[in-house]
């Protein structure tokens, strides 16, 4: 029965990517690390997603906006590379009760402020958001919540959203998966866990695509600023009572 500590879990990412359009990798990182140590578990959970993410991108296809997403990427991609061989030399607990920290902020921020989500955020903080990003990612392979805010910024429909931020983390995904197996980190061990996943996240995702329908943009950016805030307080408690 241990394959449902996977499958479970999968379903719960799947179900969060389809509904916020980010957001897998939190829902597994609960789980992962207690199977793998956290370079691996990062790996592993930035490769479940990846058919679910597939799957949302051609689905939108017809409204990707590609444009928003050259430069980001490469910023990202850049920083991501460098942190993935920076997680042993790093304090974890720390970095991500900062990270949990910064994300509460973001939360409170965007369900409070009545044009916090209405504008488009100036080039200093797109670029400072994917920084933080790609940093997190590589780390634990979280850099889902700060794309999720500037893309949704450049968003004027859930379509749009939803295309845009899903061809993202299909370019994310694929390259950081690539770059762990060829460092080693991630091997053929770890593809049983994987495929468990994987069908898990699909399962999730249809069945988000069936909830999805009923919503606007509205609902799904509140739900998106909620789902960070959760994620924030999750990271910051469990970091403090860590290093506490």
């Amino acid at each position: 029965m241990s394959w449902l500590f996977v499958l479970i879990p999968g379903m719960l990412a799947g179900l969060v990517q389809g509904l916020t359009g980010f957001g897998p990798a939190i829902v597994l990182m609960v789980f992962l690390p207690s199977i793998f140590p956290m370079a691996k578990a990062a790996g592993v959970a930035g490769m479940i997603p990846v058919v679910s993410v597939v799957m949302m991108a051609i689905h939108y296809r017809h409204y990707i906006k590609f444009k928003r997403i050259i430069w980001p990427f490469i910023l990202y991609a850049v920083v991501a590379s460098l942190s993935i061989h920076l997680g042993g030399l790093l304090n974890v607990h720390i970095s991500r009760a900062m990270l949990g920290g910064l994300l509460i902020i973001l939360s409170l921020y965007f369900l409070f402020s009545k044009t916090g989500g209405q504008k488009e955020f100036p080039l200093y903080v797109a670029v400072i958001f994917v920084l933080i990003s790609g940093f997190f990612s590589g780390l634990f392979g979280i850099g889902g919540p700060l794309m999720a805010l500037y893309f949704l910024s450049l968003s004027s429909t859930k379509e749009e959203y939803m295309a845009t931020v899903q061809m993202f983390f299909v370019l994310d995904m694929t390259y950081t998966s690539t770059f762990r197996v060829i460092n080693g980190i991630i091997t053929a061990n770890e593809a049983p866990i994987v495929l468990i996943g994987v069908v898990g996240a699909a399962l999730g995702t249809f069945i988000a695509s069936r909830i999805l329908t009923h919503m606007n943009l509205a609902l799904v950016s509140k739900c998106i600023y909620t789902f960070i805030g959760f994620s924030g307080i999750y990271y910051l408690t469990t970091s403090l009572l860590v290093l506490i």
